[in-house]
């Protein structure tokens, strides 16, 4: 229970905090499809970092080969969740919230080599410079303050999907 209570709490920071980095780096400061204020594709995805670090060090290899390996696989997973997720945002509420079309080196719409490189060099940012800060602040946070939250993001989801799908 102590490891879903902290995966839940990551999962709120990081929607939160990639909420407000999108809205600062996009152009029309718009992050996400949810109306308030959190992007809960960065909340999946820090989990998944978090995830493939932790398999990652289970083999004895040397420390140069775990941040290697950290970035290739941070950048293949979360490259694929990406495109995954454009296609699905487009399927099910019928926009298009990016488009990579105009990367040079463009995969697909939703997927390009230029974006994965940032996955991977995030991941790597993620786990080494952000996660040792963040940890603090996520074992000070309190029970009740995730379950509130969660409570409101399950609201903004449900009220979303009425109000875009609809």
């Amino acid at each position: 229970m102590v490891k879903f209570m902290y995966y839940l709490k990551c999962f709120i920071i990081f929607s939160i905090l990639g909420h407000f980095i999108e809205s600062i780096f996009y152009v029309n400061g718009d992050s996400g499809i949810l109306l308030s204020y959190w992007t809960p594709i960065y909340g999946i995805g820090a989990i998944i970092i978090l995830l493939i670090n932790k398999w990652i060090n289970k083999f004895n290899v040397s420390e140069i080969l775990k941040v290697l390996y950290l970035f290739l696989f941070s950048s293949i997973v979360l490259s694929t969740i990406e495109a995954i997720g454009g296609y699905l945002i487009k399927w099910i509420f019928n926009i298009e919230l990016w488009n990579y079309t105009n990367h040079r080196f463009n995969i697909d719409k939703y997927a390009s080599l230029e974006m994965s490189l940032i996955w991977g060099l995030s991941s790597i940012l993620l786990i080494y410079f952000i996660k040792p800060i963040s940890d603090k602040i996520i074992k000070s946070i309190p029970k009740i303050v995730i379950y509130i939250l969660i409570g409101l993001f399950i609201i903004d989801v449900i009220i979303t999907l009425f109000i875009k799908v609809a």
